[in-house]
Protein backbone atom coordinates (compact mmCIF):
# COMPACT_ATOMS: atom_id res chain seq x y z
CA UNK A 1 0.00 0.00 0.00
CA UNK A 2 1.49 3.40 -0.98
CA UNK A 3 2.07 5.78 1.89
CA UNK A 4 2.61 9.51 2.14
CA UNK A 5 5.99 11.18 2.60
CA UNK A 6 5.40 10.94 6.33
CA UNK A 7 5.82 7.18 6.00
CA UNK A 8 2.84 6.03 8.05
CA UNK A 9 -0.23 7.78 6.64
CA UNK A 10 -2.06 6.77 3.47
CA UNK A 11 -1.97 9.15 0.52
CA UNK A 12 -4.69 11.84 0.69
CA UNK A 13 -6.62 10.31 -2.21
CA UNK A 14 -6.34 6.72 -1.00
CA UNK A 15 -9.69 5.44 0.29
CA UNK A 16 -8.88 3.43 3.40
CA UNK A 17 -11.25 4.62 6.13
CA UNK A 18 -14.43 2.66 6.88
CA UNK A 19 -17.63 4.64 7.39
CA UNK A 20 -17.46 4.28 11.19
CA UNK A 21 -13.92 5.67 11.25
CA UNK A 22 -14.83 8.50 8.87
CA UNK A 23 -17.81 9.35 11.06
CA UNK A 24 -15.66 9.44 14.18
CA UNK A 25 -12.90 11.49 12.54
CA UNK A 26 -15.36 14.00 11.07
CA UNK A 27 -17.50 14.24 14.20
CA UNK A 28 -20.77 13.24 12.55
CA UNK A 29 -22.88 10.12 12.71
CA UNK A 30 -22.85 7.27 10.23
CA UNK A 31 -26.42 8.10 9.18
CA UNK A 32 -25.34 11.69 8.54
CA UNK A 33 -22.58 10.46 6.22
CA UNK A 34 -25.15 8.39 4.36
CA UNK A 35 -27.39 11.46 4.11
CA UNK A 36 -24.52 13.53 2.70
CA UNK A 37 -23.93 10.79 0.15
CA UNK A 38 -27.64 10.74 -0.81
CA UNK A 39 -27.46 14.49 -1.42
CA UNK A 40 -24.34 14.08 -3.56
CA UNK A 41 -22.11 16.03 -1.18
CA UNK A 42 -19.63 13.18 -0.80
CA UNK A 43 -18.95 10.13 -2.93
CA UNK A 44 -16.91 7.52 -1.10
CA UNK A 45 -15.13 4.80 -3.01
CA UNK A 46 -16.73 1.36 -2.81
CA UNK A 47 -14.76 -1.80 -2.17
CA UNK A 48 -15.38 -4.88 -4.31
CA UNK A 49 -17.86 -5.97 -1.62
CA UNK A 50 -19.69 -2.63 -1.74
CA UNK A 51 -18.31 -1.24 1.52
CA UNK A 52 -17.86 2.53 1.64
CA UNK A 53 -14.24 3.66 1.92
CA UNK A 54 -13.25 7.25 2.62
CA UNK A 55 -9.96 8.98 1.81
CA UNK A 56 -8.15 11.85 3.47
CA UNK A 57 -9.54 14.07 0.70
CA UNK A 58 -13.05 12.87 1.61
CA UNK A 59 -12.38 13.69 5.26
CA UNK A 60 -11.27 17.21 4.29
CA UNK A 61 -14.47 17.62 2.27
CA UNK A 62 -16.50 16.35 5.24
CA UNK A 63 -14.83 18.95 7.44
CA UNK A 64 -15.90 21.63 4.95
CA UNK A 65 -19.48 20.26 4.92
CA UNK A 66 -19.61 20.23 8.72
CA UNK A 67 -18.29 23.81 8.85
CA UNK A 68 -20.87 25.03 6.34
CA UNK A 69 -23.64 23.17 8.13
CA UNK A 70 -22.51 24.77 11.39
CA UNK A 71 -23.06 28.16 9.75
CA UNK A 72 -26.70 27.24 9.20
CA UNK A 73 -26.45 26.49 5.48
CA UNK A 74 -28.83 23.77 4.28
CA UNK A 75 -27.67 20.74 2.30
CA UNK A 76 -28.76 22.16 -1.06
CA UNK A 77 -26.80 25.33 -0.36
CA UNK A 78 -23.79 23.32 0.77
CA UNK A 79 -23.94 21.32 -2.45
CA UNK A 80 -23.97 24.50 -4.53
CA UNK A 81 -21.07 26.01 -2.57
CA UNK A 82 -19.01 22.83 -2.96
CA UNK A 83 -19.75 22.72 -6.70
CA UNK A 84 -18.60 26.33 -7.07
CA UNK A 85 -15.47 25.70 -4.98
CA UNK A 86 -14.64 22.62 -7.09
CA UNK A 87 -15.14 24.61 -10.31
CA UNK A 88 -12.97 27.42 -8.96
CA UNK A 89 -10.20 24.96 -8.08
CA UNK A 90 -10.34 23.44 -11.57
CA UNK A 91 -10.15 26.90 -13.17
CA UNK A 92 -7.17 27.86 -11.02
CA UNK A 93 -5.36 24.66 -11.98
CA UNK A 94 -6.11 25.26 -15.65
CA UNK A 95 -4.93 28.86 -15.37
CA UNK A 96 -1.68 27.75 -13.72
CA UNK A 97 -1.05 25.21 -16.48
CA UNK A 98 -1.78 27.77 -19.21
CA UNK A 99 0.48 30.34 -17.56
CA UNK A 100 3.32 27.80 -17.38
CA UNK A 101 2.80 26.88 -21.04
CA UNK A 102 2.78 30.55 -22.07
CA UNK A 103 5.96 31.23 -20.10
CA UNK A 104 7.73 28.26 -21.69
CA UNK A 105 6.73 29.50 -25.15
CA UNK A 106 8.06 32.98 -24.36
CA UNK A 107 11.44 31.63 -23.28
CA UNK A 108 11.81 29.33 -26.28
CA UNK A 109 14.42 30.68 -28.72
CA UNK A 110 13.09 31.94 -32.05
CA UNK A 111 13.75 29.69 -35.05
Amino acid sequence: MPVSDQGHLPLSGQAVYAISVAAELSGVGVQTLRLYEQHGLITPTRSSGGTRRYSGDDLARLARIVALSGQGINLIGIGRILDLEDANTALRESNTALTAERDSLRTRPAS
